[in-house]
Order: structure tokens, then C-alpha cells, then sequence
């Protein structure tokens, strides 16, 4: 009996979804028609084309100036001072300028020797002549409260340029 009920229940099931089935065609045929519609309508109207700007026309009349960016132009980089490639470059040349700090000084007068703390916590003793900083910054003094210096910087042009510079001694 429970065999029975059970191809009972099957039947049923099927007849539904048949009967759901067939109520789906008649939804189709509406889709259908309501896309045909929406095709026959005519298209909204396109937004007019802007007008193109009329521009100014310009003539280049400077063909034969100097160009300031040929090689000619950078002939007056030749004179001045210059970096000496060949020289040895000393220990205190690694450290950029503003870390190096001035903490005393040794001796009087035109002997006098400047005590200089580096980042590497070494202190290096200077003399007027030595190069300090990573622009060749050659030491041209040795006061009591300041060492100064000279550094040579790119001018932009190909030359070089005299820049002077000070360590002033540190207040601690």
C-alpha cells in the first residue's frame, strides 16, 4: 500500500509541474510582445555636436637664435674652478656637511686644529686644506667657534660654482 501512495504522490507532482509549465508559455509569448514594443518606439533625439574653438595661430619665428640647451651654449662651462678627479678623497668626505659636528678645538693661533664628531662617533682632527662633506668642501680656516670651508656645486650649465660654508662649534 505504501507503494501505492507513493506512485500516487509522483503522479500528482508531475501533473503540477506540467500545469506550471504550460502557464510559463503564455508568459513568454507576453515578454515577446512587450519587446517588439519597446524596439517600435522611435529613439530619443541625440544632443547637437559641439562647436569646435577657432584657435589663434602662431608662428615660430625663432629658428635661427642661439638654442640655450646646445652644446655650443655650455662653452663657458670650460673656465672656473673645477672638482679634481684625480684626488684622493679623505674620510670625511662620505658624510654629508650638516652631519658632521665642530665639538672643540687644539692649539692657538695659526697652528689651530678643529675637533670634528662624524656620524661613525669619531672624532677627526681638521687643518685648513682638508676637504670635508660630499661637495668637495676644502677647509680654508680654523677658528675657535667655527671651521669654514669652501664646497664646489654644479652651476647648472656645466660649470662649477665657489659655495662657502661654516660648522659652527656645537653649544652642548
Amino acid at each position: 500500500m505504501r507503494t501505492h501512495h507513493a506512485v500516487r504522490g509522483i503522479r500528482w507532482s508531475s501533473l503540477l509541474l506540467c500545469a506550471l509549465l504550460a502557464g510559463c508559455g503564455g508568459a513568454k509569448g507576453d515578454l515577446e510582445k512587450w519587446v517588439a514594443e519597446v524596439k517600435a518606439r522611435p529613439a530619443p533625439p541625440l544632443d547637437p555636436l559641439p562647436v569646435m574653438q577657432q584657435f589663434e595661430t602662431f608662428e615660430y619665428a625663432a629658428q635661427n637664435l642661439r638654442d640655450p640647451f646646445s652644446e655650443a651654449f655650455s662653452g663657458a662651462a670650460g673656465s672656473g674652478p673645477r672638482p679634481d678627479p684625480g684626488r684622493a678623497k679623505q674620510t670625511l668626505e662620505q658624510f654629508p656637511l650638516d652631519s658632521l659636528d665642530m665639538v672643540g678645538t687644539l692649539g692657538r693661533g695659526p697652528g689651530m686644529v678643529a675637533l670634528v664628531l662624524a656620524p661613525d662617533k669619531v672624532t677627526y682632527r681638521v687643518r685648513p686644506g682638508a676637504y670635508l662633506g660630499q661637495s668637495d668642501g676644502r677647509v680654508t680656516g680654523v677658528y675657535e667657534d667655527r671651521i669654514e670651508l669652501v664646497e664646489l656645486v654644479p652651476d647648472g650649465a656645466g660649470g662649477w660654482l665657489e659655495r662657502p660654508a661654516t660648522i659652527a662649534l656645537e653649544d652642548n
